[in-house]
């Protein structure tokens, strides 16, 4: 099954409901000004080590900066064995306007 855009408020019911995943595949500065509470900052460097290290029956939400980006890594982690992935729409920024 492909990714599937998931809203804020889907995203905070499915961290109500289950254990999942959260990625953050912004850059390291704008990850460390502010990130979603357990999401882990991937690049290019540590992918490959969280795919090994994850639970592919869990969930999987991908963030970015504006919920474009998200939508080509949740497809890329969705190829690479994760069964059910999330591209947070609106990305880090929609959900911290709803948020905080």
């Amino acid at each position: 099954m492909p990714f599937q855009q998931i809203t804020v408020t889907e995203f905070q019911e499915l961290l109500k409901d289950q254990s999942i995943h959260i990625i953050d595949i912004r850059d390291p500065a704008s990850y460390s000004d502010g990130h979603i509470e357990n999401a882990l900052n991937i690049n290019q460097d540590n992918i490959e080590q969280f795919i090994q290290d994850s639970d592919l029956d869990k969930p999987l939400v991908v963030c970015c900066y504006h919920g474009n980006s998200s939508q080509g890594a949740a497809e890329f982690m969705n190829q690479r064995g994760f069964k059910t992935t999330y591209s947070l729409v609106g990305g880090f920024e929609e959900y911290r306007n709803q948020v905080s």
